[in-house]
């Protein structure tokens, strides 16, 4: 696929018939053998005696983001031999407010036209001006009008803080740390907006690639989570507990523990400045009047007195003249085992350590 303007890569549409069978029935510009079937596995249709519909879902695989809108064909006179259908954008970028947008437009074009010719319309339209007509009820559509970081607070942080109580704090360290976390729930709308939520606890790097919301335990998504060292993963079979070489914290929210891995524990001794913030986090998330926006800025703050503490303990490098955090500069401090080995590794995320 090639990439156009606004970070749109492409479109697909996905048919499930009267006979319960699905069929990939349209694509543009295109998208390889391997993708379209990674895709059709993320499609509520796939499954042939499943009658579980998902309205919206989204995932990353690679370099992509994907949006997977799916339909009732309902009364739909072109479509009389078809009962549900899917609308699948391709984009570079994470934000699903703005597809799912976008997928609701093409997909009721479709619905009421029954003609791909009418979704590549609209498809072109994004690509060369970034607008579309609405259809119906839905509004119009344009690329100017969703800025990232309303994506990145969309789902609250506060929810989650509850949920998973002062525990929360692995997981705060577990991102700080640029660790791999893998996030279990069964629903997958509810696991969606949890793992999206996550990457707040360390705003200071805004940084959302590192969310694959929903992997199947197949070959090619695990090879595409092991590519990268840092991750917060998504999954709705709870089997992925067994597999502890695919994280270092698991966070299994139906049941409402959080399990660090035998080789991670290491990195997770806790001390009194874990104390502090994971406190502080439960106090913001049973805030009635508190904002997730105010929690985010709150922990941010948190993060920030942390790396600045943690900065004013470097020296200076010989060769480069750059500040780093050395094991000896720590051991000078006379701090905890479990402290200094913290400091030293959130040093090396900070990209404070010289190797």
């Amino acid at each position: 696929m090639s990439a156009g303007p606004n970070n749109l890569l492409a479109a697909s549409l996905v048919e499930k018939d009267k006979n319960g069978d699905t069929l990939w029935t349209w694509t543009y510009p295109s998208v390889d053998e391997g993708l379209r079937e990674l895709l059709l596995r993320k499609t509520c249709l796939a499954e042939k005696d499943s009658n579980e519909i998902v309205p919206f879902s989204f995932g990353h695989f690679g370099r992509m983001w994907y949006y997977v809108l799916t339909v009732a064909a309902g009364d739909s006179e072109p479509l009389a031999q078809v009962t549900h259908f899917t609308v699948i954008v391709h984009a570079k970028d994470f934000n699903p407010e703005k597809y799912q947008h976008l997928a609701s437009i093409l997909a009721e074009t479709y619905r009421t036209t029954g003609n791909a010719a009418r979704l590549l319309e609209n498809y072109l339209s994004v690509v060369t001006r970034g607008v579309c007509s609405g259809v119906g009820d839905i509004e119009d559509f344009a690329v100017k009008s969703y800025d990232v970081r309303k994506a990145y607070i969309a789902s609250s942080i506060k929810d989650v803080i509850q949920q998973l109580g002062i525990e929360a704090i692995l997981v705060y360290t577990a991102l700080l740390l640029k660790k791999r976390v893998a996030v279990y729930h069964p629903d997958i709308q509810q696991l969606l907006n949890i793992v999206r939520a996550l990457p707040t606890l360390v705003w200071h790097r805004q940084n959302w690639s590192i969310v694959y919301p929903h992997v199947h335990l197949v070959e090619d998504e695990l090879e595409d989570l092991a590519s990268t060292s840092s991750y917060v993963a998504g999954f709705t079979d709870s089997s992925v507990e067994s597999h502890a070489n695919l994280y270092d914290v698991f966070v299994n929210v139906a049941g409402g523990a959080i399990t660090v891995a035998p080789h991670a524990k290491e990195a997770f001794g806790m001390g009194k400045i874990h104390k502090d913030i994971a406190t502080r986090m439960v106090q913001c998330s049973e805030d009635e009047d508190m904002t997730d926006q105010a929690m985010i800025k709150e922990i941010a703050l948190k993060t920030k007195d942390l790396i600045n503490n943690l900065k004013s303990l470097a020296v200076e490098d010989e060769e480069t003249g750059e500040p780093v955090v050395t094991p000896d500069a720590l051991r000078g401090r006379k701090l905890t085992p479990a402290m200094e080995n913290f400091l030293y590794h959130l040093a090396s995320a900070e990209g404070l350590v010289k190797f």
